[in-house]
């Protein structure tokens, strides 16, 4: 066991320090994510030193089974696809123009737009996609209007990451963790449903509650959107369909026994070969779309087969094993405490890893952990910056607008406003 454990906390502990302090490197032109190249290093350390072997590895990333990370890999690339397809016609940024627009004279009622309209996109799409398309616009309305972003920006991002709960598409944990436990569209919206909307109130009740004085006594300067764009009204409303198809067909696939990883795949197929034959058509340059296809995370990839790996060595020395009988009881309050749980690890580990670490750990052994821990990888991205790649890149992001928010200050917000949405989410969990 010492070997496997050793390689798993060197790997994760140099991971979150390249993630704090230099996520990527510079080869030519080609920027790499540190992260997962530091990873792709454990999972071969793992079999080098005989912690999994590397059939073992093999059978295990290709079995034709539910945990096989390819296939829960596609179905979250092809939703961000989708999604990415939609966000380049202009749709987001339509949105965020209107909500602007609509809420430029009071700094109470745009947070409230803003708040809204974050959380219905994160439910139908992704919260990676949302929060990275909404958190420009926020920093150049806020600039234009002078008025200080952070308390729409912390809005947005706990928004994003609570409302994500919702469906099994809105986060690649819920993915991963669901998808894993063989549980289909349906149960998980049945169970997570009530749960999402407790967790979205109390989460929303702490903001305005923080953030009351700076909404109320906000004066705006400027009362022009925030950006303008060029839309594709076409090519937004192909996209729109075919997400809307993606959803239903999802929801439905139990009675056909279709697969998520293939109708997802199928769509993001269909849209991608609209888009090429579209520009084609109206004689527009095709590298628009090569555009959105290279903007997906497939640094994804290797990042979560090497973690599977790791979790792999580990589940071999026993050590998932030994958590399960230690952690797990059974009862209904395994929601409530797995909550916690993963939340705390997310901010150790990252989300991702995390979830796959904790897929071993509950091995389907209690529903109300599963749940839990698919709520706690939600919540816990907004207690640090560290919590979700998101959050990592939203970070960079404001840093690029000059916006000041310390790790400190952003851990305190992340604190104040997780403990409480975690606590009541896993508590209806519990209670339901």
């Amino acid at each position: 066991m010492t070997i496997p454990l050793l390689i798993s906390c060197t790997t994760v502990v140099c991971m979150i320090t390249s993630v704090l302090l230099k996520p990527n490197i510079t080869i030519g032109r080609v920027k790499i994510g540190l992260y997962w190249l530091i990873c792709a290093v454990g999972a071969l350390c793992m079999i080098c030193f005989g912690g999994v072997s590397i059939k073992s590895a093999i059978n295990g990333i290709t079995a034709n089974t539910i945990v096989n990370p390819l296939k829960i890999l596609t179905l979250f690339l092809s939703m961000a696809l989708l999604s990415i397809f939609l966000g380049d016609a202009g749709f987001f940024y339509l949105i965020a123009n209107k909500v602007f627009s609509r809420g430029k004279n009071a700094g109470k009622k745009l947070f409230l737009l803003l708040y809204l309209a974050v959380s219905v996109l994160t439910v139908f799409t992704s919260n990676d996609i949302v929060i990275l398309t909404f958190t420009p616009p926020i920093c150049i309305f806020a600039k234009k209007a002078k008025i200080s972003p952070i308390p729409y920006l912390i809005g947005e991002f706990v928004a994003a990451n609570t409302w994500s709960m919702a469906l099994i598409i809105g986060n690649p944990t819920n993915i991963y963790l669901a998808q894993t436990a063989g549980v289909s569209f349906w149960q998980y919206f049945a169970t997570m449903c009530i749960p999402t909307i407790v967790g979205g109130a109390v989460s929303l009740a702490l903001l305005l509650l923080i953030f009351n004085k700076k909404l109320s006594k906000t004066p705006m300067q400027d009362n022009q959107p925030s950006q303008q764009v060029e839309l594709d009204k076409p090519a937004m409303i192909v996209a729109i369909i075919l997400l809307l198809a993606t959803i239903i067909t999802l929801s439905i696939s139990d009675i056909f026994n279709l697969e998520s990883w293939k109708i997802c795949l199928f769509f993001a197929i269909l849209l991608t070969a609209f888009n090429l034959i579209y520009n084609l058509v109206k004689h527009k340059n095709i590298v628009r779309v090569v555009n959105s296809i290279k903007k997906a995370p497939y640094e994804l990839i290797p990042f979560i087969i090497s973690m599977f790996v790791i979790v792999l060595g580990l589940e071999n020395c026993n050590l998932t094993n030994y958590l399960c009988n230690l952690l797990i009881t059974g009862e209904k309050f395994d929601a409530l405490s797995f909550t916690f749980l993963s939340a705390g690890s997310a901010n150790l580990l990252n989300n991702i890893p995390m979830s796959v670490l904790f897929e071993k750990i509950i091995n389907a052994k209690s529903y109300y952990a599963l749940f839990g821990a698919i709520a706690g990888s939600n919540i816990g991205a907004f207690i640090t910056p560290v919590g979700a790649l998101a959050g990592i890149m939203w970070n960079k992001i404001i840093g690029e607008y000059d916006v000041k928010l310390s790790f400190a200050k952003f851990v305190l917000y992340g604190i104040i406003i997780a403990i409480p949405t975690l606590f009541v989410t896993g508590l209806t969990f519990a209670l339901i």
